[in-house]
């Protein structure tokens, strides 16, 4: 028997269903919540994406420099490794910076050629900047609103529990 993934009935035949891009096994009942997804059948050697870094787009060089850093981990690249992650206090380094340049939200916002709301709400931490609006404030204020370089941590990181697996308190950072 196996456990619906949505209500967790004990279903004997779950039936695959896809609601908003997940892809669940449920019962009959929930089954009509989402579209039913229609499998075939392959080699269990074949996936649907490519976990090795002989793709065309992952570069060789990413791959070897981190197994060459010292470490035996061979991690397959990932598209997030390469994506600047925002800095937690972004809100706080557009404001002073705008405010120590003598501009009000308006005038700034005028300079980018954006609405001053969006200017409050990025202030406030509302909303994340998107790409674009975030160069555009970099390049005006000369600041920088990325986090800095997550991977550099994730090398020298050398944690793990003592069964050999990865636990969650291995990884989280608490914000006290």
């Amino acid at each position: 028997m196996v456990q619906c993934e949505m209500c967790g009935a004990e279903t004997a035949s779950p039936k695959k269903i896809k609601v908003e891009g997940a892809e669940l096994d449920v019962c009959d009942n929930c089954a009509d919540f989402g579209t039913e997804v229609k499998t075939q059948q392959t080699s269990s050697t074949s996936t649907k994406y490519s976990t090795s870094s002989s793709s065309g787009k992952s570069s060789g060089s990413t791959s070897t420099s981190r197994s060459s850093s010292g470490g035996s981990r061979s991690r397959p690249s990932d598209m997030f490794d390469d994506m600047d992650e925002i800095a937690q206090d972004y809100d706080d380094r557009i404001r002073n910076a705008r405010e120590s340049d003598g501009l009000s939200q308006e005038d700034l916002a005028k300079e980018l050629n954006e609405k001053a709301s969006l200017i409050r709400k990025l202030e406030r931490g509302d909303m994340l900047p998107s790409d674009s609006v975030q160069k555009k404030l970099e390049k005006k204020l000369d600041i920088s609103l990325n986090a800095g370089s997550s991977g550099a941590d994730d090398e020298e990181w050398s944690g793990g529990s003592s069964t050999g697996g990865t636990t969650l308190g291995d990884v989280v950072k608490r914000k006290d």
